[in-house]
């Protein structure tokens, strides 16, 4: 049975529609990357999956669990399952590096222990190759750096499932292929289910155990890399090719 299963799911925003009648299943262990053009509702996707969200319609299950029929207490609960690495990294200005770490152990774990706290963030810095840098402002650290540290902060927990939203927008060619690879070893190392929203479609193919093409709010194709290669859809065709055109440019 897949970790997550999305069925059917609609949504609206006033006479907008953004999601019509998406169905995805997400495996345990796998990374799953969702491509498609802006405006297509991966964003509100990514919302629906950790109930900030409701569907008009559909399902969302996560386990044994139906996300979209959880009241808020359950909500907590299944959130704790979750880890999100935001587009910008989204560290708050007015903490240092440590304390941006460390702030969802006390939010959403609630360790108050400092020195636990500590070993915990001095941990996750070791790890994402950033050791020594908890007294740091955000201001201080480079694009890079920041994308880094917002993972660490995601991972803090300890999670099951990672959600990365465009993780290497704003960051060059070098140090996106960096990023990409912290995805893979969060998924390897870490044995985390990851799930991705990327314009990045050269890594999607490289990085991904399977690609899910959002069109008008609905998976238009998905499959393997290789299976999604081989579409004959015409907008899925039209998107790759101009990815690939791109880079070879």
């Amino acid at each position: 049975m897949s970790m997550i299963r999305v069925e059917d799911v609609y949504k609206a925003f006033g006479e907008i529609e953004i999601l019509r009648g998406l169905s995805l299943n997400i495996e345990e262990g796998e990374i799953t990357t969702i491509i498609g053009q802006s405006g297509t509702g991966k964003s509100v996707f990514f919302k629906h999956l950790i109930g900030i969200l409701k569907p008009d319609t559909g399902k969302i299950w996560f386990h044994d669990t139906e996300v979209t029929a959880a009241d808020n207490d359950t909500l907590v609960e299944i959130r704790k399952h979750f880890g999100y690495a935001f587009q910008g990294a989204a560290l708050f200005d007015s903490m240092n590096v440590a304390e941006n770490i460390a702030f969802p152990l006390r939010e959403v774990l609630g360790i108050t222990d400092k020195k636990d706290a500590a070993r915990r963030v001095s941990e996750m810095l070791d790890w994402i190759g950033l050791p020594g840098i908890e007294n740091k402002r955000p201001a201080e650290l480079s694009g890079g750096m920041r994308k880094r540290v917002g993972v660490a902060r995601a991972l803090v927990t300890k999670p099951d499932v990672l959600l990365f939203d465009e993780p290497t927008t704003g960051l060059d060619p070098v140090l996106g292929e960096t990023i990409n690879d912290l995805v893979v070893r969060v998924n390897k190392e870490l044995e985390l289910t990851c799930v991705v929203i990327t314009h990045d479609i050269q890594a999607s193919f490289r990085i991904s155990d399977k690609i899910a093409f959002l069109h008008e709010g609905v998976v238009a194709v998905e499959g393997s890399p290789k299976e999604v290669a081989r579409s004959t859809h015409p907008l899925v065709k039209k998107f790759i090719e101009n990815s690939f055109n791109e880079l070879e440019v």
